[in-house]
């Protein structure tokens, strides 16, 4: 039975993994894997953030209010390109490396966001301006559908016996940093640009910064090595077709990716994302005021991150996720008590509690999923479920939190997210604990 199909264990079944240091190969690996993930994060973040900047640039102008959701509109569509990216992308990977894969995506997201940056307006070409601001962001969405899943795999094969999670937590600090590194981004423009320079110009500087950052990455990528288990992949097993393999042998593994990314992206762009918006609307604390809480907390998240992944690779993948699941279904209806009329500082104390609870979710899913699957189909099995998943769930729970509390009923939003957090409760009890193989499958 080779390792493809079967994994090896200790000799003592309750334990995990002996902890190896990682070699400064594998450090390079890492960082190489997890800093695509941070430029995806910094093209998002910069548009969702200057889009009420640049919106008049693309569109009819007289009307700000229906180019400003015009430009909204083109980011939602994003988020359902991913999946489609996350199946052909991650196919790609399965078949002809993550390497490969990996400098494919990388280029792909700097191209889409160079083409932001010197989009003609409307006024210089018309109709063309806004069909090219579509299929810039259409390359960044299908790319990023592949970029999570192929790092995923690069990160996790690369990754010491015994430091798989601690590893993969790296995968969501380069997350959280490039959301940071976006606001950065924004801050610097709008604030050392006046109102002009930032409408005409001040606006392509950022996604031209985001996307020389790109370019550093694929210049990082270009000098790192495939993965010795893709090799080792490559050399045993015949030609195959990955989608059709992940769907013909994988259909469990499939569900239990769905179960998994339910609550960890629900809970994280409630939390991370949306946190700040909900507050100044609801409660009346000023904008500026609660980023920086929320600045405040994602950077604790980011410094627990590696910690998490410690915990996980020490004590198990599902006593660890647990801790999220069950600490947030606890927690949610107190958070939102406490949000009500919340002050700066009571922000900072709920948001910091949930990042907390949070690390137990982002430090695990990474080794999760890649745990989940053999080499052969790795990437595609990650990729495919989880782009779905955050499609479906991601962009809209903030948008399903605004309903609630517009119709009257803010005082229920604690139970989507315990519903949630159940969802995820009966995966991961009714999976074996990865933590304990001393290799990927």
């Amino acid at each position: 039975m080779t390792a493809e199909q079967h994994t090896v264990v200790t000799g003592n079944p309750g334990a995990a993994a002996p902890p190896a240091k990682m070699t400064a190969k594998q450090r390079k690996a890492v960082l190489a894997g997890a800093l695509g993930n941070a430029v995806e994060y910094v093209d998002w973040g910069i548009y969702a953030s200057l889009a009420p900047v640049f919106a008049n640039q693309f569109f009819p102008k007289g009307d700000p209010a229906a180019a400003f959701l015009s430009t909204l509109a083109i980011f939602a569509v994003g988020f359902f390109v991913r999946p489609l990216g996350g199946l052909v992308l991650g196919a790609y990977a399965d078949r002809f490396g993550r390497k490969k894969a990996l400098t494919l995506t990388i280029g792909l997201m700097s191209a889409g966001g160079l083409a932001i940056a010197v989009c003609p307006t409307y006024e210089q070409a018309g109709v063309l301006s806004p069909v090219v601001l579509l299929v810039a962001r259409l390359v960044q969405a299908f790319s990023a559908g592949g970029e999570w899943p192929s790092s995923v795999s690069y990160i996790l094969e690369n990754a010491a016996p015994g430091r798989r999670a601690f590893a993969g937590s790296f995968q969501q600090v380069s997350t959280a940093g490039g959301i940071l590194l976006a606001s950065l981004f924004a801050l610097a423009v709008t604030t050392l640009l006046d109102d002009r320079q930032l409408h005409s110009f001040g606006w392509r500087i950022a996604f031209a910064a985001a996307a020389a950052l790109g370019l550093i990455v694929l210049w990082l990528r270009l000098r790192t090595e495939e993965t010795r288990h893709f090799h080792d992949a490559a050399a045993t097993t015949a030609p195959h077709r990955p989608v059709r393999t992940l769907f013909a042998e994988h259909k469990l593994s499939l569900l239990r990716v769905v179960g998994i990314t339910v609550p960890g992206t629900i809970i994280y762009y409630l939390w991370i994302t949306a946190m700040p918006g909900y507050v100044a609307v609801t409660t009346g604390l000023d904008l500026d005021r609660a980023l920086l809480a929320n600045s405040l907390s994602v950077v604790a998240f980011m410094l627990l991150l590696p910690l998490g992944g410690l915990l996980s690779d020490r004590f198990g993948r599902r006593p660890t996720f647990l801790f999220f699941l069950v600490g947030f279904a606890l927690y949610a209806w107190p958070a939102y008590r406490l949000l009500d009329g919340a002050g700066f500082w009571t922000l900072v104390l709920v948001e910091f509690v949930g990042v907390v609870l949070l690390v137990g979710n982002s430090a695990n899913v990474a080794a999760l999923y890649a745990e989940l699957f053999p080499t052969r189909v790795r990437t595609t099995g990650t990729g495919l479920p989880y782009a779905a998943t955050v499609a479906l769930f991601g962009g809209t729970a903030p948008y399903f939190t605004t309903w609630l509390t517009g119709i009257g009923h803010r005082d229920k939003i604690w139970i989507y997210v315990v519903a949630a957090a159940v969802v995820g409760m009966v995966t991961i009890t009714t999976m074996p604990d990865s933590a304990k193989m001393d290799r990927l499958p």
